[in-house]
C-alpha cells in the first residue's frame, strides 16, 4: 500500500489555522476585515484573558444569509472573488477563503446574523464541526463569539506570550484598522474597561487623537500628493515628535494596513536631516492605488503586498513631507516642550494597556450608565461615554475633540537673529521681536557646512587639488575587490583612486575642499562607507560625506567666540535652506517667546491672559 494518503478535512484546516490564525490577534484582524467588508459603520470588539478566554466581533453590517451560514465556515469559500482576474483586482480586505474555517478549527464558535434585522440565525461550531444551528432574533448585522482558542491545539499555547503581550497586539491591530478606517466607529472593550473608541465621523486626525491622544494629533501635519496613478494622504509628526523605533509608522494601502520595509523608509527620507538619528517619526499614510497595481496574495495574513511601482510611491511619500515641512517653521518652543513632554512619551499607551487584573474572571458586569454629554463636558468624560449605543451624542464628541486637535502652529518665516552673547563657549543668545532663542553654535555651523559641502561635492570636474606626495592605501584582497567594483561611486564626489599593485590603490588628486592634513583619514572614510554598505547609491554616498565633512568643520563646545564670528555665523544660519536641525537632526536653536517669558515672571496671571502693572 503507497505512503500518499489525502489529509482529514479537520487536520487540514488546523494546519491553514497555523498559517492564518497565530494568536488572539489573528482572530480578530480576521473577524474585523470581515465586517469592514459588510459594510458595517460600527464594530465592538469585546474580548476577556486577553482574547484566550473569548472573543466577540459585534458589528451592523450586511449580514450573512441563513442558506450561507454553515458553506461559509467550510474552506476556500468566499463571496468575494470568483475569477482569476478577481484575485488581481481585489478591493476588499478578505478574499482567501480561510479565515473562518481556519478560526472554526481550533476553537469554539458562535455566530448569530441578520440581513434584515427581522429574523435572524444562531450556528454553533465546535474544532469545525456544526453543532446546532437555529433561529434567533437580532437587529441587522453579524456576531461571531469564539472561546477557547487552540482548546483542541494545546501545542499552539506554548507559542502565545504573556497576556499583556498578547493584548497589545490586539490594541495594536485594532489601532491600525480605526486608522485605515475614520469612516468607521470602533470600540475594543476588555474586561469591561474602554481600550480603543473611535467616533466614525471620517476624520482622519480625530481617530489618530482618540488612538495616540489629542496631543500627538495636534502636533501632526496633514499633507497630500499624487499623479495619475496613485493618491497619497496622511499625517505626520513634527520632527521634535518622535519614538525609538518605526512601529508608528502605519501603512494603509487601500484600507488595508501593510507592511513595507521600503516605504517606511521613505517616510523617515523625507525629513531628510531634520530627524534625530535613531529617533523615528510617527506617521499615518493613506496609499490609493488601482487594485490592479498591488498583488495581496502573497502571505497568508495579507499584510506583506507585492506593489508595482514601489520606489515611485516611495518618492511621492518622501517629496509630499519634504514640501510640508519646508514650508513650517521648526523651532522648537523650549516652555511648550517641558510642558508637554510627560504627555507626548505617553504614545507608547501605557495609560490603555495597564490594568489591575487580567486574570480569569466568572462574570464582567455591565459598566454604569454614563451621562449625556454636552458642551460642558470634559474630554475625558467624553473619552467614557458610551458612544457605540448612543450614536446621536457624536457629535458633542465631534465638536470638542475637533477644538481640541486644532493645530497651534502657523507657517512663518525663520526669525531675525541679534546677536546678543555667549553661554558657556557653547550656546549663542539672541533676540528677535517675536523673543529670544539659544542656538547650539556646533549644530548651527554643522548645518551651514553641510549645505556648502553637499554643493562642493556635486562640483567634481573642477575642483581638483594635486598632491604633491601621493597617497598609497593598502586593502585586504577581498575589500580590494569591492573597491574596485565601486569606484564610480568613489568617483561620483571626486576621489579617483589607481591601481597600485594587487591590493593597493594610489591617490594623486583629491577635492580642494578637504581639510587640510586630514586627507588620507577623510580618503579613508569615504571608502569605509562603500565598504560597509556595498549597495550604497551614489546619492546616500554624497549626503554622507557631506555630513562628515559638516562636522569636521564645524566649531566644537567650548570654543569661545567673538561678536563678529557669532553674528555673521547667525548670519549664515538665517540664509539656510534648512536653518531648523543639524544634519544629524538635533535641533540647532530653540525659542523662548515673549508670552512664554510672561509666563514664567507671573506677567500672565490667570487662564484670562489678565495682567497685573507692575
Amino acid at each position: 500500500m503507497g505512503l500518499i494518503h489525502e489529509l482529514p478535512v479537520e487536520l487540514s484546516n488546523q494546519i491553514a489555522a497555523g498559517e492564518v490564525i497565530e494568536r488572539p490577534a489573528s482572530v480578530v484582524k480576521e473577524l474585523v476585515e470581515n465586517a469592514i467588508d459588510a459594510k458595517a459603520t460600527q464594530v465592538l470588539i469585546t474580548v476577556h484573558q486577553s482574547g484566550l478566554r473569548s472573543i466577540e466581533i459585534n458589528d451592523n453590517g450586511v449580514g450573512i444569509a441563513a442558506d450561507d451560514v454553515e458553506i461559509a465556515f467550510q474552506p476556500h469559500t468566499t463571496s468575494k472573488i470568483s475569477t482569476d482576474h478577481d484575485l488581481f483586482n481585489v478591493k476588499t480586505l478578505g478574499f482567501r477563503g480561510e479565515a473562518l474555517a481556519s478560526i472554526a478549527s481550533v476553537s469554539k464558535l458562535t455566530v448569530v446574523t441578520s440581513v434584515d434585522g427581522k429574523s435572524a440565525v444562531k450556528a454553533e461550531f465546535s474544532g469545525n464541526s456544526l453543532l446546532k444551528k437555529e433561529t434567533h432574533a437580532r437587529s441587522k448585522g453579524t456576531t461571531i463569539t469564539v472561546e477557547d482558542l487552540f482548546f483542541n491545539t494545546p501545542a499552539r499555547l506554548k507559542y502565545v506570550k504573556s497576556l499583556h503581550t498578547e493584548l497589545n497586539k490586539i490594541v495594536d491591530i485594532v489601532d491600525r484598522l480605526a486608522m485605515g478606517h475614520p469612516e468607521i466607529s470602533f470600540r475594543l472593550i476588555h474586561e469591561g474597561k474602554d481600550l480603543v473608541w473611535t467616533s466614525g465621523n471620517d476624520n482622519l486626525q480625530q481617530t489618530i487623537a482618540g488612538i495616540y491622544g489629542r496631543t500627538i494629533a495636534s502636533h501632526m501635519y496633514a499633507f497630500e500628493n499624487s499623479d495619475a496613478d496613485y493618491q497619497i494622504k496622511g499625517f505626520f509628526s513634527k520632527p521634535d515628535t518622535t519614538r525609538s523605533n518605526r512601529s508608528y509608522i502605519s501603512l494603509i494601502l487601500n484600507g488595508r494596513y501593510i507592511r513595507n520595509y521600503q516605504l517606511a523608509n521613505a517616510v523617515i527620507r523625507g525629513y531628510g536631516s531634520k530627524l534625530m538619528i535613531g529617533r523615528f517619526p510617527i506617521a499615518v499614510i493613506d496609499i490609493t492605488l488601482d487594485p490592479s497595481l498591488v498583488d495581496i496574495n502573497v502571505h497568508p495574513t495579507k499584510q506583506e503586498v507585492r506593489l508595482t511601482n514601489e520606489g515611485h510611491i516611495g518618492d511621492l511619500i518622501s517629496e509630499g513631507i519634504r514640501q510640508k515641512l519646508s514650508t513650517k517653521n521648526l523651532i522648537p518652543d523650549a516652555v511648550k516642550n517641558l510642558e508637554r513632554k510627560t504627555t507626548v512619551d505617553q504614545v507608547e499607551k501605557p495609560e490603555q494597556i495597564s490594568f489591575d487584573d487580567l486574570s480569569m474572571v466568572d462574570h464582567i458586569s455591565e459598566p454604569d450608565p454614563k451621562p449625556i454629554v454636552n458642551d460642558e463636558t470634559s474630554i475625558d468624560e467624553l473619552r467614557a461615554h458610551p458612544i457605540f449605543d448612543d450614536p446621536k451624542h457624536l457629535s458633542a464628541w465631534d465638536k470638542r475633540l475637533k477644538e481640541e486637535t486644532k493645530p497651534t502652529d502657523s507657517d512663518s518665516s525663520f526669525p531675525e537673529l541679534h546677536y546678543i552673547g555667549q553661554i558657556h563657549g557653547t550656546y549663542l543668545v539672541a533676540e528677535s521681536p517675536e523673543g529670544f532663542y539659544l542656538v547650539d553654535q556646533h549644530a548651527a555651523q554643522e548645518r551651514v557646512n553641510y549645505e556648502y559641502y553637499r554643493q562642493k561635492i556635486g562640483e567634481v570636474a573642477a575642483d581638483q587639488q594635486r598632491l604633491l606626495v601621493p597617497i598609497v592605501l593598502d586593502y585586504p584582497n577581498s575589500e580590494s575587490i569591492l573597491i574596485r567594483e565601486k569606484k564610480p561611486v568613489l568617483e561620483s564626489i571626486g576621489l579617483y583612486l589607481d591601481d597600485f599593485g594587487q591590493n593597493s590603490f594610489v591617490v594623486n588628486t583629491h577635492p580642494t575642499w578637504f581639510v587640510a592634513g586630514q586627507e588620507e583619514s577623510t580618503i579613508r572614510e569615504m571608502i569605509d562607507y562603500v565598504l560597509n554598505d556595498s549597495k550604497i547609491s551614489v546619492a546616500a554616498f554624497r549626503e554622507k560625506n557631506a555630513i562628515m565633512m559638516s562636522c569636521k568643520r564645524a566649531i566644537k563646545a567650548n570654543q569661545h567666540l567673538d561678536d563678529k564670528q557669532a553674528a555673521f555665523l547667525l548670519q549664515n544660519l538665517s540664509k539656510a535652506e534648512n536653518p531648523y536641525n543639524c544634519p544629524h537632526g538635533r535641533p540647532v536653536l530653540i525659542e523662548f517667546s515673549n508670552r512664554d517669558l510672561e509666563k514664567m515672571f507671573k506677567r500672565i496671571q490667570d487662564s484670562h491672559d489678565t495682567r497685573e502693572s507692575e
